[in-house]
């Protein structure tokens, strides 16, 4: 008997979303990072200039570390803007003979933005032209050694806003993979319980398909002779009882299987080529006489091959039952050249060709499928045939409970 746990599936992919979404992290207004950073040039602004000397900024100086500080806010949207009004500021003080700290400083955070916002290239390429600009503008002031701080202050503002950008995008290509692969956990799951499905439709049309047929041929048989031959309608009755309690039975049995845990052993093995006989004694109780031939040695016959062999040959002989003639079939099994090859023939009535539901033929043809055989079925010289063929190597690896 299969097994149904992989339709569990749904119930790990819903468990796994909780590790998927990762809590936000919670980040301070912008706001407060301007104030932050404004408040920091400016302070910087009344630093010492040279040799720890104290020498207060003139108004001209802090009316230049205004303007940067007013501009620094619009860094994010217009970074290389600001970054560019930010060195002519500097520029211009250093054409004073002044070196500020602050107007350095905020050359650095706008160098932070310019990498943090732009791609790499573009980033590099612009933050090493302004650290070249300011190191020349500083040398047209004056000799000061603050020269190479204010140039690593840029390169170091650079780099960190570089830093960010990538694990920025770092962090955005770690989520986009997580939901891929939840994506991909959710299409799996769906894609077994698909499955499942079907192997539950298949197993229960080959649990009850029979034995229904069976009770509904002898309820005719009972209505129609129980005044004339009441001897007959008490055998179609005792068929319609032994048939009830048979698809009964194998109900039951898949119906412990779908309920069994996935560690507990399969409740009932699968029947396989070794049934043929007492299956064909079975339709010949109550329906048409079966004929079984065998050629060549149906030792070498996987016992998954065999499994499906025999759902061909029970489905087979239920639409001869149901729709034959002549109350007789003939199935073949010969196995040659690597494949066993399914035949099943009989005589056909008037209704053969009447419509039908053929979800017999469908399951069939899925269940071959999944040993990579084929299936055929119509009409033939002297009645209906169906052919199935069955590879008896194969590259792919059957498991007891897939081809089950």
């Amino acid at each position: 008997m299969p097994r149904y746990s992989d339709a569990r599936a749904t119930g790990h992919t819903e468990s796994m979303n909780h590790e998927v979404s990762a809590e936000p992290r919670t980040r301070a207004p912008l706001w407060v990072a301007n104030l932050v950073a404004v408040v920091v040039v400016v302070m910087f602004a009344f630093a010492p200039s040279r040799g720890g000397v104290y020498d207060p900024p003139t108004i001209e100086t802090l009316a230049l570390v205004a303007v940067a500080a007013v501009a620094l806010p619009f860094r994010r949207r217009w970074p290389i803007l600001v970054l560019t009004v930010v060195v002519v500021l500097f520029g211009v003080a250093a054409a004073a003979g002044v070196l500020n700290a602050g107007l350095a400083l905020a050359i650095g955070i706008c160098a932070f933005g310019v990498t943090n916002r732009r791609d790499r290239r573009s980033g590099v390429i612009v933050t090493t032209v302004t650290a070249v600009v300011v190191v020349a503008l500083s040398l047209m002031a004056a000799i000061d050694p603050r020269v190479v701080q204010f140039a690593l202050v840029v390169l170091v503002g650079a780099a960190l806003g570089d830093a960010t950008r990538s694990r920025r995008a770092y962090i955005v290509a770690v989520t986009e993979r997580a939901e891929r692969a939840e994506q991909t956990r959710e299409a799996e799951a769906q894609r077994r319980v698909s499955e499942e499905r079907l192997k539950i439709a298949r197993d229960l049309h080959d649990a009850v398909a029979h034995q229904i047929a069976v009770i509904s041929l002898n309820a005719g048989v009972a209505s129609s002779a129980i005044d004339t031959r009441p001897e007959k309608a008490q055998e179609a009755l005792a068929t319609i009882r032994s048939a009830a309690r048979t698809v009964l039975g194998e109900i039951g049995g898949l119906l412990e299987v779908l309920r069994a845990a996935d560690d507990d052993p399969a409740a009932a093995p699968q029947p396989g080529l070794d049934r043929v006989d007492a299956l064909a004694a079975q339709f010949a109780e109550s329906g048409p006489d079966v004929t079984v031939r065998v050629e060549g040695d149906l030792s070498d016959v996987p016992e998954a091959i065999g499994r499906v062999a025999y759902r061909v040959v029970q489905e087979a002989l239920t639409n001869a039952h149901k729709h034959g003639a002549e109350r007789r079939a003939h199935v073949l099994l010969a196995v040659a050249d690597g494949t066993l090859t399914i035949t099943v023939t009989n005589p056909v009535g008037p209704d053969a060709g009447a419509p039908g539901s053929r979800l017999g033929l469908t399951g069939l043809r899925e269940r071959v499928a999944t040993v990579r055989g084929s299936v055929q079925a119509g009409p033939a010289p002297g009645g209906w045939r169906v052919t199935a063929r069955l590879p008896l190597t194969m590259n792919l690896a059957l498991s007891t409970e897939d081809s089950a």
